[in-house]
This record gives C-alpha cells, structure tokens and sequence, in this order.
C-alpha cells in the first residue's frame, strides 16, 4: 500500500507558546489526516463550547447541517460532477470532494469547517472556514499549496494552520480569526533531529525513505549533494511506500509525486555504512538527473535504480 509522508516540522518557541492548548495533530503524517475523498473520522463532533447541531456525514450522503439560524448542505447536482456547499441555497464552495469537517467556536463566534478538495490521490483537501457577520454568511478557504491545507488546530481565539514540511522547506504557519482573518503567525523550517548520526538509522521504521532525512547525518549528506534541489527530490518520493535491500545493506525506494506519478518520479538509496546516499528523480522536462553522476554509484544500487524506472512506479 503506497503511504504519503510529510515530514514534521520544527516551531520556533514563540510559535509554540502561541498554539498552546490547540489540538493540533501536526506531528503526524497527512496519510493520518481525513483525505479529500474520506470524511473525517469525527464528523458530527463539535469542539468544547461550540454549537451541537451538526449532523454526521458518510460517503455516500451527507444530510443538512444546522449552523446560525439557517441549513449548510451538501450535494450533488449532477451524478459523477462537483458536489457544491451552500447555506440556505446559497452557493458557498464546490469541488469532487466536499465533506462536513466539524463546528468549532472561536470567541463567541461559531464557525464550521468544511472539507474540499479534488480528491485523486495522496492529495488533502482545502479547509473552507464558515461564520456569520452582521447577518451574512462569510467564507474564507485556506489552502497552501496545490495539494491542500494543514490541518486546522483550533484554540480559544484562532484556527491556526501549522505546514507539514518536506527537507529542506521553510513555510509560514497561518492563523485565522473572526476579527483578523487570515495572518501569518511566522515561519518554520524542517529541522532533523539534533545528534543524530549514521550509527541511528534504521529503515525498518520508516513508512517512507523520506523519514530518513530526520536523521541529521542523512540530511547533511543529503543537503551536499541536493542544495536548492531537496524539496523538488523529496517531493518526487511522496507517493511510496516501505524501503527494499540490496545484498550489501544499502536501502532504497522510489516514488513519484501526488497526481503525476510515471511524470515525476523520484528514487533514494542510504548507505549507512559507507555514509553515502544517491538520488535519482526523473520528471518536469523528462531528462533524468542523479546526484552523485550515475556512472560513480555501486553496480547494485544502479541495479535498483533500473527496475524501480523501469516499473514507472
């Protein structure tokens, strides 16, 4: 079963400090967060002190949810086209993709969550956030990048949006309130975890080889040969899964990025006796590129790099 990995990040204290109390569930992998085409686990649930007449969600249909005065529903007018979210009939979001999250409070504002999305594969959805001002129904969605948004920790006073990180990334963490909107709270960076040597790695905890890369000494070796090149590389390695074994120990995997797997496909290998890794990624204009050249890597490692290209992942 292929697993999408997207490494943790590291806040700054101030940060911390600021999301204390929220529940943020920004340790773990997006794999372990509600997709665009699998409703969230908690549907119907409310926060602490938010309203309770929201109505669970499934698959297959989604009944009206009660929310300031007035009915959030979700269909689908037409079979196999976009479902659309709207309140009282009016339109407020549509996509492949759409599915009741929860109602949360914030202040004495309550405001639903709402998940849509394209759906496809190993891609989260956007976070269309709902509440009401001075009678009217207002809309905000939070979406990072292409392939979704955070998931939504909620506190007291805001929604906070924490990134998940690949090597080598840096993104802002978002905040979202009734009285400020959408701010950026500050910046995070991926950071390995300190001390750690080659002595540490071990594959066979790892759901994808880019765990590796929390190993401080793999991501050193990793940054020399990549720079600038880390998160296109670890990017090409989202859609994988476990790693394999060469006779001399060297582990490895290939993978390829979210919606263009066979485009934009990527392949590692770790040598945590020698100390060496190699990177392989083949995609955007089509010409493949290695780091270290090719011609240098052990006959094995080239071997597994052959039959990985050759399955198209």
């Amino acid at each position: 079963m292929t697993r999408l990995f997207l490494a943790g990040a590291c806040a700054s204290v101030a940060i911390l400090l600021a999301m204390a109390g929220a529940d943020a569930q920004t340790s773990a992998p997006a794999t372990q967060q509600p997709s665009a085409d699998q409703p969230a686990t908690d549907q119907g649930t409310t926060d602490q002190g938010a309203s309770s007449d929201a109505a669970p969600a499934d698959e297959d249909s989604q009944a009206p949810i009660a929310f300031e005065g007035g009915q959030l529903t979700i269909t689908q007018p037409e079979q196999d086209g976009e479902k659309v979210l709207a309140y009282d009939g009016k339109q407020l979001a549509s996509n492949y993709d759409v599915f009741f999250d929860r109602i949360v409070k914030i202040g004495d504002v309550n405001v639903a969550l709402v998940d849509v999305g394209d759906g496809g594969n190993q891609c989260g959805p956007a976070k269309v956030i709902v509440w009401k001002k001075d009678g009217e129904i207002q809309t905000t969605t939070v979406e990072q990048d292409e392939c979704g948004a955070p998931p939504a920790a909620v506190s007291d006073s805001a929604i906070y949006f924490v990134p998940y990180l690949l090597p080598g990334d840096s993104k802002p963490a978002l905040q979202w309130s009734p009285t400020e909107g959408l701010t950026t709270s500050g910046n995070l960076t991926y950071t390995p975890e300190p001390g750690t040597d080659w002595k540490d790695v071990d594959p066979s905890k790892y759901d994808n080889i880019i765990d590796a890369f929390h190993n401080e000494a793999v991501y050193k070796a990793g940054e020399a040969l990549l720079g600038k090149d880390m998160p296109d590389m670890a990017t090409s390695l989202l859609v994988g899964g476990g790693t394999e074994k060469t006779a001399s120990g060297v582990f490895y995997a290939s993978g390829c990025v979210p919606h263009d797997c066979g485009g934009n496909d990527g392949f590692m290998a770790v040598d945590p006796v020698k100390h060496k890794v190699y990177f392989a990624r083949r995609g955007d204009n089509g010409e493949p590129r290695a780091w270290p050249d090719v011609k240098s890597w052990p006959a094995d490692i080239k071997k597994a790099l052959d039959e990985a290209q050759g399955s198209g992942n």
